[in-house]
């Protein structure tokens, strides 16, 4: 199977790299990796061009105007460009571990999306992360027992693997735990739902939603736990002021069987403003 792997960002270019370098050490020949730019500012842009890692795989930055907070924008702009059979979206502050490429990869089954899991990190260690000073990627168990005991991070979960599907499949909507910073989906059912609904307003719920009209179509969850964690790096929390609209929107919908997005990844293809977009070939092969 082919992946590609999507990877939201904003004005946060050293998280994005420490990401960068992370996939950079799993995706081969079958993968491609699509950036998600929601605008970031030419200093930012430019730094990304500049230190980009050497990938085994393509690699393309996909940009818009900066309009505020327009994630489901941005990701619906990098899908369009996606060449994979599998979709893995990933949040630009969220660091995979060493074998979450290779467990998407044998979690994805048809018929399934993966709902993947987060290890989250506190400001300390998130800035040793980004100013290069430490390697997660290679840090022994006890490294993490440690950072575990001091509050440096929340769970010791990554330290585990659990390789069968067995309690992952979840049959019903099921609202806690749904994370667009981590999850895995089908090209044609991400399509057949017209991927992130562009219509709801800053932060909160559009990945929700996205889950909700998956399961209106019959796909059902199946959980990453113990096998598809990333290390979420510390930030500020991002304003919030339409979230309750947000989740409200999501409850009304869970009384419809509402499949479609109001506007979506089908409407890229009659936007004029998808002309604004710049893409950017990013590949510098190993």
């Amino acid at each position: 199977m082919t992946i590609t792997f999507i990877v939201t960002t904003y004005n946060r270019t050293d998280a994005l790299l420490a990401v960068l370098r992370s996939l950079a050490r799993q995706c081969h020949k079958n993968h491609q990796v699509v950036i998600a730019d929601d605008g970031s500012n030419p200093d930012q842009v430019h730094t990304l061009f500049e230190q980009c890692p050497d990938f085994n795989c393509p690699v393309l930055h996909v940009w818009h105007p900066d309009v505020g907070f327009t994630a489901a924008r941005a990701r619906n702009l990098a899908a369009r460009h996606a060449t994979g059979e599998y979709l893995v979206f990933l949040d630009g502050d969220c660091i995979p571990t060493r074998d979450f490429a290779v467990n998407h990869e044998r979690l994805a089954e048809a018929g399934h999306f993966v709902n993947g899991s987060r290890v989250l990190l506190a400001q300390e260690l998130t800035n040793r992360v980004v100013n290069q000073e430490i390697d997660l990627y290679s840090q022994p168990a006890l490294f993490w027992l440690r950072a575990r005991l001091s509050g440096k991070c929340n769970k010791l979960s990554h330290l585990a693997n659990w390789p069968f599907n067995i309690f992952r499949v979840v049959k019903k909507f099921k609202w806690k735990g749904i994370r667009s910073c981590n999850l895995g989906v089908w090209h044609r059912d991400f399509a057949s739902i017209n991927g992130f609904d562009e219509s709801f307003q800053g932060w909160g719920h559009e990945d929700a939603d996205l889950v909700l009209r998956l399961s209106h179509l019959g796909i059902l969850r199946k959980n990453g736990f113990l096998a598809t964690e990333v290390f979420h790096l510390w930030h500020p929390e991002s304003s919030r002021d339409k979230v309750v609209d947000n989740k409200h929107r999501v409850l009304a919908r869970m009384k419809t069987n509402l499949i479609w997005a109001d506007k979506g990844f089908r409407e890229l293809d009659t936007s004029e403003n998808v002309e604004l977009a710049k893409l950017t070939k990013l590949t510098k092969l190993q």
